[in-house]
């Protein structure tokens, strides 16, 4: 066994670079195919398995324990609950062995159904992510294959394209214009040119390629050298402890959790206490104490939670939407705000060249046959304009042109330019928006001779251009420049052009995208229009979608605002337009500031800081993988209708748990409350240990098919949020009726009936539980309590926990229990107790309020 761990640590040592991915010491490609033993031809499928059981999977992190051991023992994380299994080992100890067995009995099933409950949501959340893992193009077995990238291990050899995330650290072995955007990791916007290490040199910095970046433009092929967190990834993300930004639903969890902790350790202090000062046993009063607390605790809260985002998430599933982070249903059923570019979104993303022109504004061929060499040479991912203009191009002669070199498209420039060899010798293309070319034009070009570009012409130009966007034609200029005998370009070549003419592209607008905009209205959900596209396309396309505010801001008005001022402006409108991806993140952040709930919908490339500021990250399946490693959600089908539906869903899970919390805390804090103050007076436990723990387990029942329950269309018409305060009041509101009805039957037992203590603690029993579970019935809606049914599972399971609370007392259990018979009259009051405490509910939920629609408190 020894033998086998150093031969592990051995081959961990010879696959791995020296100093855990220092660019310094990765040395030359004949050094790292030795030290790797690797080489140009990758791996095969036998010797990447025998890595990946050396290395494990290419992550960062593993998820949060999924195991089933992981899941059993958080079920006994409570302090409540190691308390009670404490007192089962002293009551074993000192010959208490029945209510031993009793208590550790009930306090395991308890355990059991949260297990149960967490593991199969886990089972269904892991049968997701599986579904929209992250996939590499990797060279196995001599053939390139799409693999998931958690597979990946050191000595793979990996395809990178355009639009690629990076998954691991490694080191170029081919390069074509290669471009990395390395925001991620060094905050640097700007790509950067990555070069293939040639073949005799020591690999640098512009060699390799990191995880977590993204391919900008062109390709090439990668030896991959550090996997999982020994890359510079992971070693950043390590020593930060770097962890999912806590949503606002997490959040709320755990403050309330917080604040149940401490109500119980001072209900287990005073009682402990209070019950010893009164003479009685300690063990007795120790297991009373604790069982108390634990009646007070909504211990299933996890399992609940659990349960009812992975039912969201099964539903959501179903209509098209698949959700990478399982807290974020709520925060997707909290936006109040969703920020979105409109291509795809609000029109159809089918975009057609309507037609190629002059500078003139006449039809031009020449026009399309630039564009068409420079859409047709450019080594970035493929993109709508660039493919229609290849399907209108596609007949005509190019004579062959071959590409020399290229400055790929950014969002600070908005152009991208090809230097290619044609039959009229060696010529910068440049394509892009319309506001960035002409600048950088000295001529241009009509009736086939240049002629110089004034400041008059260009208000022409300017004019032309309005009148097109006004119609909802997205525009873009072509221009040109003759480089003489040049192999290469540089960004101060884009200067001293001629421009040749106009593209303009038609994408009509999607059918229902203003009925799709108006519904997301009703839902409480305001659309933002952020758009990289000139003013006048961008406010053709709001007007069209009915948005409220038609005043549009463009990049150019944010650009130097303080960040006070911005989260001003941000309010006063509804499309921005010309803004970069950097303006976009910054405008979402300002309105997070403001307090509210953002999603921004993106699918490019630069997309990810957006989708990284944003509280819910929304893409699509198609997107780049850049964007589907940002976003928390992804959906199947870019429609603003299928997104609604997981609004809706989102609104449903939150609805069903914070009616298991409000329901909960509310009928077990009455409860417990009186007993507590009753153990005081009485000369007897007004229930003992074990019957307030089955109690407990008995009134949780019918919780677990919370997540199946209906919501009222009120509460899913606006967004809602956490609000502790809510919670508490209604928490002492009807703690405080539940009391008063427990006093009536203390009266009753005691006054009426002169019950022992027996008799008094099975009345109770009865009483208190079928009390916890007509609240169930109360309380889940706040519309009247005939017009909203519960869903027939719950309604099943309360009526057979009801069934069984009321024959316990007749069954072989009932003297190990400490139960007996009640006779008719006393279950006869207690029935009218019931009766009269769900009345006194139903009009005291009008005034308390805990489920009220629009609750917005963050």
């Amino acid at each position: 066994m020894a033998r086998a761990a150093t031969a592990k640590a051995g081959a961990a040592r010879r696959h791995a670079p020296a100093n855990d991915g220092d660019a310094e010491e990765y040395g030359s490609l004949p050094d790292l195919y030795t030290r790797l033993e690797s080489s140009a031809a990758g791996l095969t499928s036998a010797e990447a398995a025998t890595r990946l059981r050396e290395y494990g999977p290419n992550r960062l992190r593993a998820e949060e324990g999924t195991h089933p051991l992981a899941i059993l023992f958080r079920q006994f994380r409570s302090p409540m609950t190691l308390i009670l299994l404490v007192a089962v080992a002293l009551s074993y100890g000192l010959g208490e062995t029945e209510q031993a067995l009793i208590v550790g009995f009930i306090v395991v099933a308890s355990a059991g159904l949260g297990f149960y409950q967490e593991y199969r949501a886990s089972n269904a959340v892991a049968a997701l992510r599986k579904r929209i893992a992250a996939t590499s193009m990797v060279l196995r077995d001599g053939t390139v294959q799409k693999l998931p990238s958690h597979e990946l291990v050191p000595g793979d050899v990996v395809a990178l394209n355009a639009g690629a995330l990076v998954a691991a650290d490694a080191v170029l072995m081919k390069a074509d214009t290669l471009y990395a955007d390395e925001a991620s990791l060094t905050g640097e916007s700007l790509p950067v040119t990555k070069a293939a290490v040639a073949e005799a040199m020591k690999a640098g910095p512009d060699n390799i390629v990191h995880m977590g970046t993204t391919i900008r433009s062109g390709d090439g092929m990668a030896l991959v050298v550090t996997t999982g967190n020994r890359t510079a990834f992971g070693q950043i993300a390590t020593s930060m402890s770097r962890l999912e930004p806590e949503t606002s639903f997490a959040a709320g969890t755990r403050r309330f959790g917080l604040l149940m902790t401490q109500v119980m350790l001072v209900m287990v202090t005073l009682m402990l206490a209070a019950n010893v000062l009164l003479g009685r046993p300690v063990l007795d009063s120790l297991l009373f104490a604790a069982a108390l607390a634990v009646g007070i605790t909504p211990e299933l809260l996890p399992a609940i939670v659990s349960v009812t985002l992975s039912q969201g998430a099964k539903h959501l599933t179903a209509k098209g939407v698949l959700v990478r982070r399982l807290v974020a249903i709520e925060n997707l059923g909290a936006m109040d705000v969703l920020c979105t570019d409109k291509t795809g979104t609000l029109t159809q993303g089918n975009v057609r060249l309507d037609s190629a022109v002059d500078a003139d504004g006449k039809a031009s061929e020449e026009t399309l046959r630039w564009a068409f060499v420079n859409a047709s040479l450019q080594g970035a991912m493929p993109n709508p304009l660039d493919e229609a203009i290849i399907v209108a191009g596609a007949s005509l002669d190019t004579h062959d042109a071959k590409r020399l070199a290229e400055l790929p498209y950014d969002f600070e420039r908005r152009r991208l330019s090809v230097l290619a060899a044609t039959a009229d010798g060696t010529t910068l293309i440049c394509k892009g928006a319309v506001g960035s070319i002409l600048p950088a034009c000295i001529t241009y070009r009509a009736d086939g001779a240049d002629h110089e570009l004034t400041a008059a012409r260009l208000k022409t130009e300017e004019a032309r251009l309005a009148a097109w966007s006004q119609k909802g034609l997205r525009v873009l200029a072509v221009a040109t420049k003759p480089m003489g005998d040049s192999k290469a370009c540089a960004l101060a070549d884009e200067s001293g052009l001629a421009l040749v003419g106009y593209l303009l592209f038609a994408d009509p607008l999607k059918a229902g995208a203003a009925d799709a905009v108006a519904a997301l209205k009703r839902h409480g959900i305001k659309l933002k229009i952020l758009s990289g596209d000139n003013r006048f396309v961008a406010a053709y396309v709001g007007e069209a979608v009915g948005l409220s505010h038609l005043r549009v801001v463009s990049g150019e008005e944010l650009a130097g605002l303080t960040s006070r001022s911005l989260q001003r402006r941000v309010t006063q409108a509804d499309i921005f337009a010309e803004v970069t991806p950097a303006q976009k993140e910054a405008i979402i952040s300002a309105l997070r500031h403001n307090g509210r709930t953002v999603g921004y919908l993106g699918d490019g490339i630069n997309d990810g800081p957006a989708l990284r500021a944003a509280d819910i990250g929304i893409s699509v399946d198609s997107a780049v993988d850049a964007a589907k490693a940002a976003a928390d959600v992804l959906l199947l089908e870019r429609d603003l209708n299928v997104l609604l539906d997981g609004v809706v869903a989102g609104r449903t899970a939150f609805g069903n748990t914070l009616k298991y919390i409000a329901i909960t805390i509310s009928a077990n804090l009455g409860n417990m409350v009186s007993m507590a103050i009753a153990s005081l007076f009485l000369p007897f436990l007004p229930m003992l240990a074990t019957q307030i723990l089955l109690n407990n387990l008995l009134s949780d029942l019918p919780m677990l098919t919370i997540s199946t329950d209906r919501v009222d269309s009120e509460l899913l018409a606006r967004p809602r949020h956490w609000d502790l305060r809510s919670l508490l009041r209604g928490m002492v509101g009807f703690g405080l009726l539940s009391s008063i009805f427990d006093a009536l039957t203390f009266v009753t037992l005691l006054l009426v009936f002169h019950a022992n203590a027996p008799l008094f603690q099975t009345g109770w029993f009865i009483e208190s539980l079928l009390t916890e579970l007509a609240i169930v019935a109360v309380m889940r809606s706040q519309r009247r309590l005939f017009s909203s049914m519960p869903s027939g599972l719950l309604i099943g399971t309360s009526l057979a926990v009801a069934a069984v609370t009321l024959a316990l007392p007749y069954s072989p259990l009932a003297d190990m229990i400490g139960f007996v018979p009640l006779p008719a009259p006393m279950l006869l009051a207690i029935a009218a107790i019931v009766i009269a405490y769900v009345a006194a509910s139903e009009f005291a939920k009008r005034r308390i309020g805990v489920l009220r629609p629009g609750v917005h408190a963050r």
